[in-house]
């Protein structure tokens, strides 16, 4: 596809990707370069290297995604491209700067979101059919004209016979044709919730709806219109985030809603993951190059990484019927991440948000360090294992950084146990009253009679005038006798020595 002068920028510049920042320092994966030089669209089909190298062509021999929705949180995406036309189902604004229906670009990279839905699902399109040149008549030899029209057709036979080699390739047969771009999930439908990401060029959001209100708005209206995916090609260079931010995504989880995040770029001055990929249940997306290896300026370090995927050499779709044909960052490697979440959720319906999260963390190839590390996380992104491998999926949360798995968990812990109430039970039956049954009669004590009270003193005071007699009498007759014997002693007669004296 060609692409008009009046209409072609040659590239998005590493600066002004750097430059996509919002107010408290959000800043999108890094986009860049962005070529618009309009690669024909059976071009790009085939540099999508991901979809054989990743298992996504496995993947789609079990399912494409139907009846899966995901919500694009973002600058907006054009539903009218060739390759997403019908497939944006619903949208919103929140940023009070966009189209109503979240279908125009806005903000420093109003292009960012219709790259990301693309890989996300796009379908593709039919190529356009060459207009043939009428032919001079009457010539006795063939003209120029006539020549190049014959080699132009001849490189159409050559074209049209590559095609039909490639007919049986998956790549070529999951869209609506061999033109464009073709999503990770290509049968899914996709909500355009656009959003206001300021930069040098733009400024601040003219509708002044802070990213603090528009971030938690897009999640819950989201959420509210059928989303059971979420991605979230956008971070800071914080791991922080506003505590305004904390009830839309425990509404989230509450609701069972998967959200995947770009873990952001070094090339962006993202040295270490950035909210929202640092949020408790959300999956956050490491990038590597086009060789399978971390990538030095399209991705980020951090123990909030939990899977890896290609994150340089990226195609996708651009508003106008265009096409970026070489872009990079983690805002491309997390839709594929999101495709194979709306995968797994197309397959298996039954199973919970932590679980489809589970299924793409314990099916990843390890690379790095054994084991989960700062880098790869859990590891490469197996879209094949993830989608098609047997094996029991726990119910508990495997993802967690600093033992943090939920974010019911981190308001309890960090937010003074802030969490709002479970709705309150439902009233209980009531039961019919029970039959009456008389108190007991508790018998009253009675009081003494006086003729009990005071025999017991009677008889105390009796006993003690009996004993004060006989003592009085005792005395007396001691008294008595002494005096008689007294009596019986003569008086002259000398008293005897009680004392002798020793010899």
């Amino acid at each position: 596809m060609t692409v008009s002068s009046a209409h072609h920028r040659a590239h998005v510049s590493r600066s002004v990707a750097a430059a996509l920042a919002l107010s408290l320092g959000l800043a999108t994966a890094v986009v860049g370069p962005a070529d618009r030089a309009g690669a024909h669209g059976g071009e790009l089909r085939d540099r999508e290297y991901w979809v054989e190298d990743y298992g996504i062509a496995e993947a789609w021999e079990a399912t494409r995604g139907a009846g899966v929705t995901v919500a694009v949180i973002d600058s907006g995406v054009d539903g009218s491209h060739p390759d997403l036309e019908g497939v944006v189902t619903g949208g919103t604004d929140v940023s009070g700067a966009g189209a109503p229906d979240g279908q125009r670009g806005i903000g420093e990279v109003p292009e960012h979101g219709t790259l990301v839905a693309s890989l996300i699902a796009g379908r593709g399109h039919e190529p356009e059919e060459p207009v043939a040149s009428p032919s001079p008549s009457g010539s006795a030899k063939p003209s120029a004209s006539a020549k190049a029209e014959a080699s132009a057709e001849a490189s159409a036979q050559a074209e049209a016979e590559a095609s039909r080699e490639a007919e049986d390739s998956p790549l070529q047969t999951a869209g609506r044709g061999t033109d464009g771009v073709v999503g990770v999930a290509p049968e899914a439908e996709l909500l355009a919730v656009s959003l206001w990401i300021a930069g040098e060029a733009t400024g601040a959001n003219p509708a002044g709806v802070s990213i603090d209100d528009q971030i938690p708005n897009a999640v819950r209206w989201a959420v509210d219109n059928g989303a059971s995916v979420i991605n979230m090609s956008l971070g800071s260079t914080s791991p922080t985030w506003p505590e305004s931010w904390d009830e839309a995504f425990l509404y989230a989880e509450q609701k069972d809603v998967v959200i995947v995040a770009a873990a952001g770029n070094r090339a962006g001055g993202s040295v270490q993951v950035g909210a929202p990929a640092t949020m408790p249940g959300v999956l956050a997306v490491g990038g590597l190059d086009a060789e399978g290896a971390a990538s030095r300026e399209s991705s980020s370090e951090g123990i909030s990484i939990g899977i890896a995927a290609p994150a340089e050499n990226l195609v996708g779709a651009l508003p106008g019927g265009l096409y970026a044909s070489k872009w990079s960052g983690t805002s491309g490697a997390a839709p594929l991440v999101s495709g194979v979440a709306a995968l797994i959720r197309a397959k298996y319906p039954d199973l919970t948000a932590p679980q489809v999260i589970n299924r793409i963390i314990m099916t990843a190839r390890d690379a790095g360090i054994p084991g989960k590390d700062t880098i790869y996380g859990h590891g490469i992104l197996d879209a094949d294992a993830a989608v098609n491998a047997d094996l029991a999926v726990p119910e508990e949360r495997l993802l967690g950084a600093g033992g943090v798995v939920s974010m019911a968990q981190y308001i309890e812990t960090y937010r003074r146990g802030e969490v709002p109430p479970p709705p309150p039970p439902e009233a209980a039956p009531e039961e019919e009253p029970l039959p009456d049954i008389p108190e007991p009669t508790v018998p009253a004590a009675q009081e003494r009679t006086s003729s009990a009270s005071s025999l017991p003193a009677f008889i105390v005071f009796g006993f003690g005038g009996l004993i004060l007699v006989i003592l009085l009498g005792g005395t007396y007759q001691v008294i008595r006798i002494y005096r008689e014997s007294r009596a019986d002693v003569d008086p002259t007669e000398p008293a005897s020595e009680d004392f002798h004296k020793v010899r």
